[in-house]
């Protein structure tokens, strides 16, 4: 659903905020195909599993930063403002 609507060239993307482990297509999978037509794209995965289990995928992915489960809305909101910075 993302990525349909990211199709709309006017909607404007500073920042995709994602899970890791989804169904169907995982999080770094969906964010590399968006960063094809959204270069530059900050990126902010969160997970509950270790940044180590998907360390691979975020070298993948340069500029993106891990937030572990569980987090507060404080960090998120900490996560998000800095990386938009």
């Amino acid at each position: 659903q993302a990525l349909g609507q990211l199709a709309d060239g006017s909607l404007q993307v500073d920042l995709f905020v994602t899970d890791v482990i989804m169904p169907g297509k995982d999080g770094p999978t969906w964010v590399r195909e968006a960063l094809a037509a959204r270069p530059g794209t900050r990126v902010v995965f969160v997970s509950g599993y270790a940044e180590e289990a998907f360390g691979e995928h975020k070298a993948l992915i340069p500029g993106s930063v891990f937030l572990p489960k569980p987090f507060s809305l404080t960090e998120l909101c900490r996560t998000v403002d800095e990386e938009l910075r």
